[in-house]
């Protein structure tokens, strides 16, 4: 008896030092997989942008002007802000001057001139009235009479021809004024000078009929910012005007800016027939932070189509097909599939199959994550 109590003593004692290898020595080592927690927060259901976007301003101008000429003045450079108004640029206005003067001039001899030719319209009314008086008594003859007459319509005539002559000389005036005051260009609105590409002492040549003057000066409002941003046509539908947006910008990394939708294209562009998109235009709520934005910086939008807050989500990336996903319990692996509400590129609502708490597997990077597999949160996610 005593034997058999030794026997089955000992045969215990390599059972358990086996058990006690095989959880220790010999026991499989985990495999480090990376987790999220299942909490509660908002989900949404967006629509991004297929290619990068770009930030443009609604109040922007290449200005040139409309005559060519020798520039003598740049009153602002680049970066400099301006008001609406304000002399952006002056071209050599000496041979305008001149002639400018040479009008007014001519305009003051037409006055003299017609001041002479109505006075003598006036003496020859006078004349014929007197010639009537004289007729009426019997004292003036036709032919004075006739005379008299001839005499007041020709220089009424001649009157009225020296006062269009004032008219003309003052529309010459006029028409040179113009002229030169094209030599001045100014800021259409109020903005920034974006580019200045001409210098004092160049020469901006002037362009045939019908063709516009390169631009010399670029300038734009950056108050009026706007992202526009091309959408894939099959989501087309599903976005519309005053939606709200979520932007952001290559230039302000992990900064966002809350918008809205205020324009999409009515056609789709279809340049690229394998990739059709359908342009939107969306703008800022805060227009304040905007400032310092440049025109021209990458921007990337999402339009929020719903939005549920305080519910339970998990990272979108831990849905596997079919809705499965991997849960760590008691350091293994179970698959479990779960019921999906909204759903976007970040965060999936779980409508069932989960619970707070717990945690899922956030990246299947190896065959060894898979149902039943030994595994410990890796470190950096522990």
């Amino acid at each position: 008896m005593r034997r058999r109590t030794r026997w089955i003593v000992a045969i215990l004692v390599v059972v358990a030092a086996a058990v006690a290898l095989r959880l220790t020595v010999l026991a499989p080592q985990p495999i480090e997989v990376r987790v999220a927690a299942v909490e509660r927060g908002v989900v949404e259901d967006t629509v991004s942008n297929t290619r990068a976007g770009t930030v443009k301003a609604r109040l922007r101008a290449k200005l040139s002007p409309q005559i060519g000429g020798l520039v003598v003045r740049l009153p602002h450079r680049q970066g400099e802000r301006v008001a609406k108004g304000d002399l952006l640029l002056e071209l050599d206005s000496s041979v305008q001057r001149a002639q400018l003067e040479v009008a007014r001039r001519e305009v003051v001899t037409a006055h003299r001139h017609a001041e002479d030719a109505c006075l003598a319209a006036t003496l020859a009314e006078k004349e014929l009235v007197r010639a009537e008086g004289l007729d009426a008594n019997g004292i003036a003859s036709a032919q004075q009479l006739d005379t008299a007459r001839s005499q007041r319509d020709r220089t009424r005539a001649a009157c009225q021809a020296a006062r269009a002559a004032v008219d003309q000389a003052e529309a010459t005036v006029a028409a040179v004024q113009s002229q030169l005051d094209l030599t001045l260009l100014r800021a259409p609105f109020a903005g920034v000078i974006a580019d200045v590409s001409t210098e004092v002492g160049e020469w901006i040549t002037p362009s045939p009929p019908g063709v516009p003057i390169p631009a010399v000066i670029d300038l734009l409002d950056p108050s009026s910012l706007y992202v526009s941003a091309p959408i894939d046509e099959v989501d087309s539908e599903r976005v519309a005007v005053g939606q709200e947006v979520r932007l952001s910008v290559d230039s302000r990394p992990g900064k966002h800016f809350m918008g809205h939708v205020v324009r999409i294209a009515p056609y789709v562009e279809d340049l690229l027939e394998q990739n059709r998109t359908v342009e939107l235009e969306a703008e800022l709520d805060d227009a304040a932070a905007a400032v310092g934005l440049l025109a021209g910086t990458s921007a990337d939008v999402e339009v929020i189509l719903d939005r549920r807050r305080d519910v339970l989500r998990v990272p979108t990336a831990a849905v596997g097909e079919g809705g499965t996903v991997l849960v760590l319990v008691d350091r293994r692996l179970v698959e479990r599939t779960i019921k999906g509400g909204l759903s976007n590129w970040e965060f999936t609502e779980v409508l069932g199959g989960l619970a707070a708490g717990d945690q899922v597997v956030t990246l299947r990077d190896s065959t060894a994550v898979k149902p039943g597999a030994y595994a410990v949160p890796a470190h950096d996610d522990a």
